[in-house]
């Protein structure tokens, strides 16, 4: 497909370098819309056609109609912005403007490269600084691609790589940003991700129970020598290097010669955690059942688990679940000491769960003291104690801890680690007894394990941002990962509008053309 629009061409084919007239575009829609007709009857006379290769086909002809008509919008906009400006003079937030001539500017669109003219307002007097009335009465920004070719991108940024967003993207629109600039515009909406949270309103239909699960997730972050080698200044090629692709990553070994060999237990990820919060309600049907999830929500930060919980607190108050609401919030974590101590803090209102598969996980890492793995001894033990959890007896399965190490030499080979695994599980689970009672939150169809969490955490960060050769930074990963919770949420469209007015609001302040894209990600949000 053309790389530039019919619009800025001449009959001759020549760029244009004056303004087109109204009068000259609508003779260019005619010739496009009769050009599109004339090939659609060649095609249906061909003796050998297929469908596929005419709806490729008429599609070319229907983006360079989109083309001339986007253009002739832009004209038509022009002269009705420039006739509301009096006298060629514009007082703006005390800033005088005079009116400059045309200037010329290519805007990359759905339908491809367009060429339009617009009116330049200089400021009289200080830095000499100005603005163009069409784009900021339209919302176009100083970014060189239009809103909805740069949005589309960062969508489907959320889902693939960079360079993959690229490459579908360029199966749909004829002129498709760079990775970097689909990277840059990706910070620039992460930038409005946390007001986006705030303001949203509750739910209108919310059931009476809620259920806020938090759990934890860590993706591969760079170092600060990965950072040094990816900032720094590039090393000039040595001459007489080669061009096939084997060899140049040959000469590329050789500059960067590897480090020391990692010892066991080194972990090359670098990992580092961010908190998902997931939020849901579930509304009771008859007068035990629990009928949900409704109206899930879901949150992620890197700054810190503290941060998880002043915002999953400032949800719940929102949704109408506070300290003096009567109502009933279910706190379900993995058992981790921090996320006790915060919700005891953030949500003491709450009702407090473990995880039960990570209870029956301790309960497998202790039997293994005292039966051979995988044997139906084994199998039977960790069933009998289940039970027991599920009839809220855990100060029973505490007893059977006591009387095994009590069966178990305090000396002789092999008896200390029988004993250390088996006291590790039994403090696990006896600093939790009042977090486990499995039994009446099953009578009452409450919620015993985080499996919605534990899903999120997968589709949202794992999916996109855990991979091989990934090395983030957290302010960046922060930026996709909320941007996929959004999503998630379904509320990808009024976020989207959310962020347009943002910046097009910023813009007429300023009288300053915004631009979404940016290249360093905001700085994480912390808590107060």
């Amino acid at each position: 497909m053309a790389k530039i629009s019919p619009v800025s061409l001449t009959r001759n084919g020549e760029v244009t370098t004056t303004r087109v007239s109204e009068a000259q575009l609508r003779e260019l829609l005619a010739d496009a819309l009769s050009s599109s007709v004339r090939k659609v009857e060649q095609l249906a006379s061909a003796e050998r056609v297929s469908f596929r290769d005419a709806e490729l086909l008429i599609r070319e002809g229907v983006y360079a109609v989109g083309r001339v008509l986007l253009t002739l919008f832009l004209a038509l906009r022009e002269d009705h912005v420039v006739a509301h400006l009096a006298e060629g003079r514009v007082t703006w937030f005390d800033r005088v403007y005079r009116r400059r001539p045309v200037v010329a500017r290519n805007l990359t669109t759905l339908f491809g490269t367009v060429r339009y003219w617009r009116t330049y307002m200089r400021e009289v007097s200080g830095g000499g600084s100005g603005y163009h009335p069409l784009d900021l009465s339209l919302g176009l920004g100083a970014d060189r691609f239009s809103w909805n070719v740069l949005s589309r991108a960062v969508r489907l940024a959320t889902e693939l790589s960079f360079a993959g967003a690229k490459e579908v993207l360029g199966d749909f629109v004829p002129n498709t940003p760079s990775t970097e600039v689909i990277e840059q515009a990706l910070l620039g909406f992460g930038a409005h991700a946390e007001a986006f949270f705030e303001m949203q309103p509750p739910p209108a239909d919310d059931g009476e129970v809620l259920v806020i699960e938090i759990d934890g997730k860590a993706v591969p972050t760079a170092t600060e020598h990965e950072l040094a080698k990816r900032r720094g200044k590039r090393k000039p090629k040595r001459a007489g290097t080669e061009t096939s692709a084997r060899h140049r990553g040959r000469d590329k070994r050789a500059r960067n010669p590897k480090g020391p060999r990692r010892k066991k237990g080194d972990k090359s990820k670098n990992g580092k955690g961010g908190t998902m919060v997931v939020m849901y309600t579930l509304r009771r049907c008859g007068t035990r059942r629990l009928e949900g999830p409704l109206n899930k929500w879901h949150y992620v930060t890197f700054a810190s688990k503290r941060r998880a919980f002043e915002v999953a607190q400032r949800e719940a108050l929102k949704r109408g679940f506070g300290p003096k609401s009567g109502r009933v919030v279910q706190l379900v974590t993995d058992g981790d000491d921090d996320l006790a101590r915060l919700g005891a803090e953030y949500l003491p209102h709450a009702e407090h769960t473990i995880d039960v598969y990570h209870v029956i996980e301790k309960l497998w890492n202790a039997v293994g003291a005292l039966f051979p793995e995988g044997s139906p001894e084994a199998k039977a033990w960790v069933d009998e104690q289940k039970q027991r959890l599920f009839d809220d007896d855990a100060e029973g399965v505490l007893e059977e801890y006591d009387r095994r190490l009590a069966c178990i030499a305090k000396t002789g080979p092999g008896t200390k680690s029988k004993r250390d695994r088996l006291n590790a599980s039994r403090h696990y689970i006896a600093k939790r007894v009042d977090h486990i009672r499995y039994g009446s939150l099953r009578r009452r169809d409450l919620v015993i394990g985080s499996v919605v969490v534990e899903g999120a955490i997968k589709f949202v960060l794992a999916k996109r941002c855990d991979h091989g050769g990934m090395r983030w930074i957290k302010e960046r990963v922060q930026a996709v990962a909320q941007l996929r919770c959004i999503v998630v949420n379904g509320d990808w469209e009024y976020f989207e509008r959310f962020v347009h007015e943002q910046q097009r609001v910023a813009a007429v302040i300023n009288a300053t053309p915004s631009r979404i894209q940016q290249a360093q990600a905001a700085e994480l949000r912390h808590a107060a």
